[in-house]
């Protein structure tokens, strides 16, 4: 999708999230699990536009002091097995994991202050990011394809389309590797195609002290019904760990992935009316509305209330008496699961 400025943008802002409204009752009527009736904001709300934001004095994503006005790039990336490991994925600001098919994960690596030189594999995109990334404007987006009843949604998406189709030239396939999980991309030839790609701005995230109170704890597991990833705390490096299956989630680029704050947001999951080339459905992860969550930072876990009241707004995170939960300043994992046992479409 190239770029559109002025009140082009904003007409197609707003007809994207009427489209996905009507696109998330759909998808609601689908579900068999009594979720929420859309996961969308009301058709009137207006996406924002490309203009730009106040620089801020600390970088949204991380806290951190550097690119404040660097471009916002989210990249899809597998998390199976023979994607292991992944490239890239250490240099993000903000790691996004959602469940997908078969009870799988797949992560989206959500980059601003630094790029990689590459990162991948680049899969597909899922109709739960389409649903995330209003919250940052319009920024680009990188992935390797899309199930084809969903391309109406991504043409009307406040995003610049980077998949494969529309930016290959930033694409390529490692041959150390077999099909599909062998294609990665150059994140600068990427942001090239995107040169009105959304600057950050505030999405919720608050970094600082660490609140009063929390519970020591060593690790904590996410669960899927055919994945799991574990958080251990590691005080010599001041992060958490990550693992998959039970072993250490090592990057390409060496060391150990993990963040210095990990959030376990706990969304209702729903089934849509996407499914993949063998039958199986697409889950629809519910990420507005409110919910409880558990921040660890610090080798402590903090209970905390997520709230985003609509797409084109970020989320907070909250103790019971409504003061924020600050992050500890450096990468940001939210890991998204279910709200009651592991969804099983």
């Amino acid at each position: 999708m190239r770029s559109v400025l002025g009140s082009t943008v904003r007409g197609r802002g707003a007809a994207w999230f009427g489209l996905l409204a009507l696109g998330a009752a759909a998808l609601s009527a689908c579900s068999d699990s009594g979720g929420p009736k859309s996961a969308a904001p009301p058709s009137s709300t207006v996406a924002p536009s490309d203009s730009p934001a106040p620089v801020p004095a600390t970088h949204p994503f991380n806290g951190g002091t550097k690119g404040l006005t660097n471009p916002v790039l989210a990249v899809k990336v597998e998390n199976t097995r023979p994607a292991l490991p992944q490239s890239g994925v250490s240099a993000a600001d903000i790691v996004y994991v959602e469940q997908v098919e078969g009870g799988e994960t797949r992560l989206m690596a959500v980059f601003s202050s630094r790029l990689p030189k590459r990162v991948g594999p680049v899969r597909s995109a899922r109709i739960s990011d389409l649903h995330i990334l209003p919250q940052f404007g319009r920024p680009a987006f990188a992935f390797s394809g899309v199930q084809s009843k969903m391309k109406k949604y991504v043409r009307k998406a406040p995003l610049y389309d980077l998949s494969q189709e529309s930016a290959g030239a930033a694409y390529f396939r490692s041959g150390a590797r077999r099909i599909p999980y062998n294609l990665y991309a150059d994140p600068r030839d990427l942001l090239k195609q995107a040169p009105k790609a959304a600057r950050p701005r505030d999405i919720g995230f608050r970094f600082g002290e660490a609140p009063a109170g929390g519970r020591p704890v060593k690790s904590f597991t996410a669960r899927w019904p055919a994945a799991t990833m574990g958080f251990t705390w590691s005080a010599k490096q001041k992060r958490w760990l990550a693992s998959w299956g039970g072993r250490p989630d090592v990057a390409a680029e060496g060391g150990v992935l993990g963040g210095r704050t990990v959030v376990v947001q706990y969304a209702k999951t729903t089934r849509s009316k996407f499914h993949d080339f063998l039958g199986s459905y697409t889950p629809l992860i519910h990420t507005t509305g409110t919910g409880r969550a558990v921040v660890l930072r610090d080798g402590k876990a903090f209970n905390a209330k997520w709230s985003r009241p609509s797409e084109s707004q970020g989320t907070t995170y909250a103790a019971a008496d409504g003061t924020p939960v600050n992050f500890a300043p450096g990468q940001v994992w939210v890991v998204l699961v279910n709200d009651g046992k592991p969804y099983i479409p």
